[in-house]
């Protein structure tokens, strides 16, 4: 079954026939029109029809998302984050700067919770190298959930990002206390240059009697 097939599945069970329908009339419109138009319009009015309630996950759905997508999570979704990934998925990506340019708009325009669906999205969006300067600007993000939508069961970040910008990931997950052990690539994507940071901040840390997150030890080099 195709990813957009499930994800549509999931979001009708959640919502309801009425609003996956105004999705699909949406997403009828995003796929044949050139310009960005009913891209925003459906983006920002998702909300509007799918309510930002929780997701209910099925046993199969939690597992036909991880086969389709690995690493990828969406419990404690929200239906409206998940319908807005769907939205994304809709546009046409035949013409490459047409297609940065929608998502790039976005992006650009984009609101907290927009935000949060957007870099949902990164695992999903086609020419994934497009995408690094729109994380690495998301990791210096001071909104917790934008921070934890990039850091928490993305695979984006430990596929593409360059050593320098994973690293700082890492880092302020540390910083801001997010729950590390939901990042996928975090002992995998180790290195002696966030060992050597690592030691200096164990070292601040423990000099003012602060407390040391445990899973730090994990990617410090004895």
């Amino acid at each position: 079954m195709m990813l957009t097939t499930v994800i549509a599945q999931i979001i009708r069970r959640n919502t309801g026939d009425e609003a996956m329908d105004w999705l699909e009339q949406k997403a009828a419109l995003i796929r044949t029109e050139e310009r960005s138009l009913q891209l925003n319009l459906a983006f920002a009015h998702t909300p509007r029809y799918t309510e930002k309630k929780n997701l209910q996950l099925e046993p199969q759905e939690v597992q036909q998302l991880a086969d389709q997508l690995p690493g990828v999570a969406a419990d404690g979704w929200t239906a409206d984050r998940l319908a807005r990934v769907w939205l994304l998925m809709q546009v046409p990506a035949e013409n490459k700067d047409a297609y940065l340019k929608k998502i790039d708009g976005l992006f650009a325009a984009a609101e907290m919770n927009e935000q949060v669906a957007l870099y949902s999205a990164l695992p999903v969006f086609s020419f994934p190298e497009a995408w690094l300067h729109r994380c690495t600007e998301g990791i210096r993000s001071n909104i917790g959930t934008v921070l934890e939508a990039i850091m928490y069961h993305n695979p984006y970040p430990a596929g593409h990002l360059p050593e320098p910008a994973w690293n700082q990931l890492v880092l302020k997950a540390f910083f801001t206390e997010k729950d590390v052990t939901r990042i996928i690539g975090f002992e995998e994507r180790a290195n002696h240059q966030l060992s050597e940071t690592l030691k200096d901040y164990v070292q601040e840390r423990t000099a003012a009697h602060r407390t040391i997150h445990p899973e730090i030890h994990k990617l410090i080099e004895q």
